[in-house]
């Protein structure tokens, strides 16, 4: 057994915000709990809290932004990434307008990053377009 360590977090898959402790050995996850002093689910969790840890460490996850070149997607830096996304975005603001545009939020976001996409939307795009999938 080599180095293990445990790490306090709050889940991600959706937006309750129950905390969760990682097993970690050798910089890997190993086993996800329930953290039992966690005030919002004490202890317990959903499946998916538990045991949807894999794809942190899954092979073909994607670990850098993709553009497509030449027909293929290529590795480009974040910065290259975000260039691009923020041309393209203002070139349809400009061309079509801001309401052209919408914004899809996700319940599995935490809180936090849910009022960052409105805000965004608002006070960047000039839009109200959102809508998310916490309805369901």
């Amino acid at each position: 057994m080599g180095n293990t360590q445990e790490v306090k977090m709050i889940c991600s898959y959706c937006g309750t915000g129950c905390s969760l402790v990682a097993e970690i050995e050798d910089n890997r996850i190993v086993k996800v709990r329930g953290d039992k002093e966690g005030s919002v689910n004490k202890g317990q969790t959903c499946i998916k809290g538990s045991f949807a840890y894999n794809y942190v460490h899954a092979d073909d996850r994607l670990k850098t932004p993709l553009l497509r070149k030449e027909g293929r997607l290529q590795p480009v830096s974040w910065q290259e990434a975000l260039k691009f996304i923020a041309e393209k975005l203002t070139t349809i603001k400009q061309t079509f307008g801001a309401e052209s545009m919408s914004i899809f939020a996700c319940a599995r976001a935490t809180n936090e990053t849910n009022y960052v996409t409105q805000k965004f939307a608002r006070a960047v795009l000039g839009m109200n377009n959102i809508d998310g999938c916490n309805r369901t």
